[in-house]
């Protein structure tokens, strides 16, 4: 017969299968997350000082480089949060049933994890839509044939810059949000 301290020690084989699904989803989230915004931290940075560097700053971009930044915020929200996940993974496998989290606790941080990672795709979305508008405009006011004498109409590397960081913004948030959504899917089953 198993005493008390003894009954406390043994984790459930299901409870361990979701801490450990938790811990690994929060850590793959986490990684990717960090490199993608790596690169949109270096393409905006290199985008805003280039566009400081320039003669003729092109103000048009300035929304996309706005929508960039609001992305690039909520996603170091969000790479905190892949991260809590991996704390709570731990927890829910300690042999202390004392300090599991609820399911509804848990429940509860997995849905704030899936709003921002789609309020964050909604705010890259508006930063790519409207460097793409700006990249439109630009090449629409071109006319053909002619040698460009106003370099405010030429599509230049740091008006490029500023998409990648939005398109990257984009890209690491839904990463966010599929691993929000099953993660949740799990824990529901359970």
């Amino acid at each position: 017969m198993q005493t008390e301290s003894e009954s406390h020690k043994i984790v459930p084989a299901k409870l361990q299968a979701i801490a450990k699904t938790i811990r690994l989803i929060g850590w793959g989230a986490f990684w990717a997350q960090l490199a993608l915004i790596s690169v949109s931290s270096l393409a905006l940075l290199s985008a805003s000082t280039g566009r400081n560097l320039t003669n003729q700053p092109s103000s048009s971009l300035g929304v996309g480089i706005f929508w960039a930044i609001l992305g690039i915020l909520l996603l170091l929200f969000s790479i905190f949060w892949d991260f809590r996940y991996m704390r709570v993974g731990r927890r829910l496998a300690n042999p202390n049933p004392h300090l599991h989290p609820s399911k509804a606790d848990t429940v509860r941080m997995i849905r704030l994890g899936i709003m921002v990672g789609l309020i964050g795709m909604l705010l890259t979305i508006l930063g790519s839509s409207s460097t793409v508008a700006v990249f439109i405009a630009k090449s629409i006011s071109q006319p053909p044939g002619v040698a460009i004498t106003d370099p405010n109409k030429i599509i230049r590397t740091l008006d490029v810059l500023v998409l990648v960081a939005n398109v990257n913004g984009i890209a690491a948030h839904y990463i966010g949000t599929v691993a929000s959504i099953w993660l949740l899917e799990r824990v529901n089953m359970h």
